[in-house]
């Protein structure tokens, strides 16, 4: 396969092609960090893609050409943009490719998620600024895929690369396809302190349900600062959470209520922040700097599905 990358076969010297997201991921799977098994599609498909449909010309014109200061005309482009990548035909062999990952990877549901090779590891960071198809079926996944390759020039993604400085360079987009971990508990850590910036201080936040409700600011996690010399625990701040996201059979997510009898409850216990917090540590020690990451427990395991630089220090 041409096209397609398991994550055991990538490493962080691979943004060039999975983009900042797949290369970390496929670089923790080599570290031996639990990370929900995937691929990731490379950018060689989504520049292939453009090459064929003969876009690239038309996307250029309209991006370089753009007042960035009109939002309605950046709006106007990127839906333009976009909709030239859904009407344009996928080269068919590129299909299969996608298509075989995917029945190898021998999972119902999979996250698809955009992953852009511009991204500076150390500075620019595009989190939250391409998109991700949670709950996808081998139905919904080539139009995912798609959906993915077009975020690139969604109107928060073409004001940031123009900010960056990138708006006349060529950015491509690999698409990380990945596991589903349907989490009882979700969460993010900070290996430092991100608003101290206490190198010995640790944060982790815990949500009921799947991590979009944290990472949307739908909810208000728990939260947990550890001392990383000791891992005594420092401060507990228990919420209440009234509300969370979980998945709704094949049609994606749903806003649910939670249980009343764990409405007031501790995410997780003492036992099991040290465990996450230790894991977290290892990722931080590996990649020798300050960590930003995303965590699931499913099934008395916790799963690490996403770790990026916290870019704020």
């Amino acid at each position: 396969m041409n096209h397609i990358k398991f994550f055991k076969d990538i490493s962080k010297k691979n943004v060039d092609i999975a983009g900042g997201k797949g290369a970390s991921l496929g670089e923790m799977t080599r570290a031996g960090i639990p990370v929900p098994p995937g691929f990731v599609i490379t950018a060689s498909a989504f520049d292939r893609f453009v090459k064929e449909t003969e876009l690239g010309a038309e996307i250029d014109s309209l991006v370089h050409e753009l007042n960035y200061h009109d939002i309605a005309r950046v709006e106007f482009a990127s839906e333009r943009i976009r909709d030239l990548i859904h009407d344009a035909k996928t080269p068919k062999d590129l299909e299969t490719e996608i298509t075989k990952a995917f029945k190898q990877l021998k999972a119902k549901l999979v996250a698809v998620r955009s992953s852009a090779t511009a991204e500076d590891l150390s500075q620019a960071s595009w989190a939250g600024e391409l998109e991700s198809y949670l709950n996808t079926t081998s139905k919904t996944l080539l139009d995912n895929v798609k959906q993915c390759w077009s975020s690139l020039f969604t109107p928060r993604a073409l004001v940031y690369r123009n900010e960056k400085g990138m708006h006349k360079s060529y950015v491509s987009v690999a698409v990380v396809v990945q596991k589903m971990v349907e989490s009882k508990v979700a969460g993010v850590s900070f290996t430092v302190h991100p608003v101290t910036k206490d190198k010995h201080q640790m944060i982790i936040e815990a949500a009921w349900g799947l991590g979009e409700a944290l990472v949307g600011g739908i909810v208000t996690p728990d939260s947990y600062v550890l001392d990383k010399r000791d891992w005594s625990l420092i401060d507990v701040n228990v919420s209440e959470q009234s509300k969370m996201i979980v998945r709704n059979g094949a049609s994606g997510t749903v806003e649910r209520a939670v249980p009343v009898k764990i409405k007031h409850h501790q995410k997780i216990t003492g036992k099991q922040i040290t465990e996450i917090a230790k894991l977290c540590a290892r990722i931080e020690k590996h990649y020798g700097f300050p960590c930003d990451i995303e965590w699931a427990y499913e099934k008395k395991k916790f799963y690490i599905v996403q770790s990026r630089p916290i870019t704020t220090l």
